[in-house]
């Protein structure tokens, strides 16, 4: 799914928001997601799952082409963990189809 087919699903489930309201409203969230994990927050919806930062510390790497190691810096990686009713949604869906 597409972030243009999510907004198309919120206008069509919000019949009183017109598609430009619908477009703002996914936007607003997205933003609001993006600068609680630009701040380092955990950002958790309910029944859904959470948002969080995990970071991955200073390692040595390898240049594939010339076997050189290379240091890899520290970085701050965006991590999803999905919620109890997601996991068990897909679990129960895979079954059904086995």
């Amino acid at each position: 799914m597409t972030k243009a087919h999510l907004i198309e699903k919120v206008a069509e489930k919000a019949q009183k928001l017109s598609r430009r309201d619908a477009e703002k409203v996914v936007n607003c969230i997205f933003d609001a997601i993006r600068d609680a994990l630009k701040k380092g927050e955990k950002t958790e919806i309910r029944g859904f799952g959470s948002f969080r930062l995990r970071i991955r510390r200073n390692k040595d790497g390898r240049n594939p082409k010339t076997g050189e190691t290379v240091p890899v810096p520290q970085k701050r990686m965006p991590f999803f963990k999905p919620g109890k009713e997601i996991k068990e949604l897909l679990n129960q869906n895979q079954e059904v189809n086995q």
